[in-house]
């Protein structure tokens, strides 16, 4: 048989000619590709080989709904089948069937909204960050397991832990709205785990091809619970630097301590220094490798007191801020140590307030912003700085250093001297 290449006007004007039941054109770029027409229908793409030593035929889709691209690739995924033995009629009512069996389980309430959750973190999660893996299986946990750290305490149910409960068929607006109330005692957990559920209506909507209503997630009431997230402003003021090293100095842990100032000195952002490893730091010249949540990675400046502190922790592991009882082997949960120092100092500040708390001191120093900006991982806010500014390390070193010896200066602490101290001041001296 005769091939030619499909266009689109050879694939728009192509009609069975008269007194014929059927007609066809075959392609010559997708192998077994053709289109049949008849007298009284519109050309539909098809697909013809041979399966068993007889002709098999599969009809593809009409022209007005496959564009050509699409039709190739479908004829191509077809062979592809026929090569692996596998008769394309049978998988596609394999497929069908399984679908309708999913369905009706779906409808009779064997499947619960948990069980739904679960297969929509497995199916999302390559392509997610580990953080945003970690907050769905949060959110959706049921609790009432055994802490690892207390025992004889359990652990809390997650923010959406209600819904998880809940046959598919029994999901509507009062069970939102519901969960919403119950949980209105841990607002931002709540917002979090409410914009996770709707993307998750949208899988059930759009990749399940379940009957689901997103409507059910945006209700005016639902906004009411919500509210509206105020920004957080806590940070340190100047004037409170003296009563916050000296309560993080009482700390008896020596990594959560150094972690603890490292953070305000450094601006990092919190998962960023609890995921830092030995290998990210190079005393030789002087340089911190931080794993960007933005830009996957970015070298800032390793300044001389933050070098004394973390020359002074031992090497337990690959972890620079190594914990003994955690699964992992570095801290994960900062939170009281430093409520603790928080308490101790009469302050009200955050592992991120900390970091909001380098920015704010900078303004002290007037060092450029674009620099503080380099050196915190913030995406650039200008033209200029976005497509031209390209500060090397050195330059942000000489910042950086003078920043850092100002706040040791108001908050009382005396640097200590070695040979290794002195060697970072006067690399930074040294480009001033």
């Amino acid at each position: 048989m005769s091939k030619v290449t499909f266009t689109a006007s050879r694939v728009g004007s192509f009609e069975c000619p008269v007194g014929q039941k059927q007609s066809f054109l075959w392609d010559s770029k997708a192998h077994g590709l053709g289109l049949r027409s008849t007298p009284t229908g519109k050309p539909s793409y098809v697909f013809q080989s041979r399966y068993q030593n007889k002709t098999l035929r599969v009809t593809i889709g009409g022209v007005r709904v496959w564009s050509i691209p699409d039709a190739r690739e479908k004829a191509r995924e077809l062979q592809r089948l026929l090569d692996e033995g596998r008769d394309p009629r049978i998988v596609k009512l394999e497929q069908i069937s399984a679908d309708t069996i999913a369905k009706q389980v779906v409808a009779e309430g064997l499947i619960t909204i948990g069980d739904l959750w679960q297969e929509y973190i497995d199916s999302r999660s390559p392509s997610w960050a580990a953080n945003t893996t970690r907050d769905h299986i949060r959110a959706g946990h049921m609790g009432g397991e055994e802490r690892r750290r207390w025992s004889g305490k359990k652990t809390s149910p997650g923010v959406l832990s209600k819904l998880m409960r809940l046959k598919l068929t029994q999901l509507d607006l009062d069970a939102v709205e519901a969960l919403a109330v119950h949980e209105s005692h841990r607002l931002t957990s709540l917002r979090l785990g409410i914009r996770m559920f709707r993307t998750f209506l949208r899988w059930l909507i759009d990749d399940k091809k379940l009957a689901a209503s997103i409507d059910i997630a945006y209700s005016n009431k639902l906004k009411r619970a919500l509210g509206k997230p105020k920004p957080k402003s806590d940070h340190l003021l100047k004037q409170q630097l003296p009563a916050w090293f000296d309560n993080v100095g009482k700390l008896n842990n020596p990594y959560i301590k150094s972690y603890l100032v490292v953070l305000l000195l450094t601006g990092a952002r919190r998962n960023e220094l609890l995921s830092l490893k030995w290998d990210d730091v190079d005393f030789q010249w002087d340089s911190l490798h931080i794993r960007d949540k933005v830009e996957g990675q970015r070298v800032i400046p390793l300044t001389p007191y933050v070098s004394h502190l973390l020359m002074s922790l031992k090497r337990e592991n690959e972890w620079v801020f190594y914990s003994p009882s955690s699964a992992t082997g570095c801290l994960v949960e900062p939170y009281k140590a430093l409520q603790q120092v928080s308490d101790g100092a009469g302050v009200i500040v955050t592992l991120h307030g900390l970091r909001r708390t380098f920015k704010s001191l900078s303004e002290w120093q007037e060092v450029p912003v674009g620099v503080v900006a380099q050196i915190m991982g913030h995406k650039p806010s200008a033209t200029v700085e976005k497509h031209y500014t390209q500060r090397p390390l050195d330059l942000l070193r000489i910042h950086h250093i003078k920043l850092e010896n100002w706040i040791l200066a108001e908050a009382g602490v005396a640097l200590p001297t070695n040979e290794h101290l002195l060697h970072v001041i006067r690399r930074g001296q040294s480009f001033a």
